[in-house]
């Protein structure tokens, strides 16, 4: 297989980012781990969010540890792909929506 620039490896590396910046690599891993305890949201619904989320900004890092966690607490692979669609849909009406930016300014362009 051809290599990556993305190297599955790293994922397990991701700790290691308190070396430079103790503070607030700590500070960051206290953040992380409080947002994603049981709240309003359960644990498991803030992985569902977390898997669609992962595919919106394209992180495949996220992609595999959310796949994963998701697996772990039971989110079947219908639920993971439809949380994925509910991204894309955002991200594509998101897209979409700054149309109207665009024919605004050809109409002001246009006159």
């Amino acid at each position: 297989m051809a290599n990556s620039y993305y190297d599955p490896a790293d994922l397990r590396k991701f700790g290691k980012i308190t070396e430079w910046s103790e503070e607030l690599g700590t500070k960051f891993f206290d953040y992380y781990g409080k947002v994603f305890e049981e709240g309003a949201l359960s644990a498991r619904e803030k992985s569902l969010i977390a898997l669609a989320v992962a595919h919106v900004v394209k992180c495949p890092y996220c992609i595999d540890a959310y796949t994963k966690d998701g697996l772990q607490k039971g989110i079947t692979k219908e639920e993971m792909m439809e949380a994925v669609h509910a991204g894309a849909a955002i991200e594509s009406g998101a897209t979409l929506v700054h149309g109207v930016q665009m024919m605004n300014k050809y109409n002001k362009l246009s006159m």
